[in-house]
């Protein structure tokens, strides 16, 4: 396997894992990974209807604590590092600056998981429109947030509301929002900060990874270099998943690197 670390992880400190820390990263060891990154969920203000609240916030020294341990134990096998997997909404701007100082993460995702007071991962986000004009409100809103809360290092699957649309993917383009999306990717480079490749796209079925194909390429075009991998593993099932066909992936679409983060600084790794 050409890509060695898989920097989005998730165990039993997300409210949507049940798997012990300990048993991701002895996935993670066997299939000879040398760093992985945590980046449990911290959603605030997240919009609950049929999960329990409170459900996607964390206690994050209980989990540091655990990682700790974790690192410790193998530390001669694998590089366990601290991250976060921040749920970005313009509203809880200085909530989200507060924690963000308060936590020496080596690595943090800011994704977009409510839109608008709405989750994309319930049908009623697509009823009533067609899946364009769903599309379109969601990628308006990463933009905002992109511009509004610089609090991470990578975007985290660009595109994750074609994953749970009537049709998925199957009339999605990139070409369809190219404007937003290249406000989106312009607005990234101007800050110096990069998006992930999640392998989860296969396991949804969209035969593509998050973003799509052509959203990597354009942010290669437009100068991007960093660049992350991560399985959005929540059992060691999904750990390091497709990740030969990420590295396919990032070699067609122009990039010699992908990247790791330590301490909040990247670094680049060649496939």
């Amino acid at each position: 396997m050409a890509i060695k670390s898989d920097l989005h992880l998730h165990s039993n400190f997300s409210g949507d894992s049940d798997t012990p820390m300990e048993e991701m990263v002895q996935k993670a060891i066997s299939l000879g990974l040398t760093h992985i990154c945590f980046t449990e969920h911290y959603d605030p203000d997240y919009l609950y209807t049929e999960e329990e609240p409170g459900k996607y916030e964390i206690n994050t020294d209980s989990y540091l604590y655990d990682l700790l341990k974790c690192k410790a134990k193998y530390q001669d096998q694998i590089k366990v590092l601290f991250g976060i997997e921040l749920g970005l909404q313009p509203q809880i701007k200085r909530e989200l600056a507060i924690y963000n100082r308060s936590h020496d993460f080596d690595f943090v995702i800011g994704s977009t998981h409510i839109c608008n007071r709405k989750d994309p991962y319930y049908p009623s986000f697509f009823e009533g429109r067609s899946e364009d004009e769903a599309h379109q409100e969601y990628f308006e809103a990463v933009l905002e947030s992109v511009k509004k809360l610089p609090y991470f290092d990578v975007y985290g699957h660009l595109d994750y509301v074609v994953r749970y649309g009537p049709t998925k993917n199957d009339k999605y383009t990139y070409q369809k929002h190219a404007d937003v999306f290249d406000k989106i990717l312009t607005s990234l480079l101007e800050q110096e900060k990069g998006i992930e490749l999640n392998t989860a796209g296969f396991r949804y079925g969209l035969n593509q990874p998050n973003p799509c194909i052509d959203i990597i390429k354009r942010y290669k075009e437009l100068g991007g270099e960093i660049i992350t991998i991560g399985s959005d593993a929540h059992e060691p099932a999904h750990v390091g998943d497709c990740f030969d066909k990420a590295a396919d992936i990032l070699t067609e679409c122009g990039f010699k690197y992908y990247t790791i983060f330590e301490g909040r600084s990247p670094e680049f790794v060649r496939i």
